[in-house]
């Protein structure tokens, strides 16, 4: 059985979709994150945008329509099993922020290149225009970084 390289946390570098020559960052070009990869199959996926600002209230059951909004749009998240398959990986959503993603399978592409995972998607639909999905992370350092 091949080894899964995938296995561990990974810190985001750079979240872009592409459509020809245009690049678009859906959270910015300084957004942070992390994927996670478990030997036992599960994965989880969390991204944000910078600069996010505070809910003005203590309570986050009680922020305003328009800051639940803002905090809505400058956030990915999902989890569940995943299936390395070696060229790409599948994962297997079972919770998700964006509910359409809710058990579906997502393939991306993988290229390693040593401490950096680079994730492409398939074309998918991203401020009106199809676009493929460009991710790269930078393995988590270990030992309490």
């Amino acid at each position: 059985m091949e080894q899964n390289p995938l296995i561990g946390a990974w810190r985001l570098v750079t979240y872009e979709a592409h459509t020809g020559d245009d690049v678009l960052y859906p959270l910015g070009e300084d957004a942070s994150g992390y994927i996670m990869y478990t030997p036992d199959g599960y994965m989880s996926v969390l991204m944000m945008a910078a600069g996010r600002p505070n809910f003005e209230a203590g309570d986050m059951l009680a922020g305003t329509d328009e800051e639940k909004l803002a905090a809505a749009s400058t956030f990915v998240a999902y989890c569940g099993r995943y299936d390395y398959q070696g060229d790409r990986v599948i994962h297997k959503i079972e919770v998700a922020f964006y509910p359409n993603r809710v058990g579906t399978e997502q393939v991306r592409f993988i290229q390693l290149e040593g401490d950096e995972l680079i994730l492409t998607t398939p074309p998918m639909v991203l401020a009106g225009k199809s676009r493929k999905g460009r991710i790269v992370w930078q393995r988590a350092a270990t030992g309490g970084e």
